[in-house]
């Protein structure tokens, strides 16, 4: 399961070795200058959109790697049953970041608020 590391200045995703040999993804670190609006979703499963290039998609169970739509290039990790944090960034390899952690909310709130 990925997990979500802050600092002051950065935003850090961690991935476990299988997801990133099955999403084709490295461990990402953003800038927090870098981030425009944080979400927290209930169900992050659901709101992965757009083509999966290249990655895992197993319908309605785990899907990790990077989803593209017009306009838009999203870093997914995320899983069945699982809140996860949203992400949107300007000036970055990736458009959207969409994790999945169990204390969206919290993180999301944390996230917006500078802590």
């Amino acid at each position: 399961m990925a997990t979500i590391e802050t600092t002051p200045a950065t935003v850090r995703v961690r991935l476990t070795p299988a997801e990133k040999l099955l999403g084709f993804l490295r461990d990402l670190e953003v800038p927090r200058s870098a981030i425009t609006t944080v979400d927290a979703v209930p169900a992050g499963l659901a709101e992965v959109r757009g083509l999966r290039a290249p990655g895992l998609g197993v319908p309605g169970v785990r899907a990790v790697g990077t989803w593209r739509r017009r306009g838009e290039k999203t870093y997914v990790a995320v899983r069945r049953a699982q809140p996860a944090v949203r992400l949107h960034l300007t000036g970055q390899r990736f458009d959207t970041v969409l994790i999945g952690t169990d204390d969206a909310v919290e993180l999301a709130a944390r996230l917006r608020h500078g802590d």
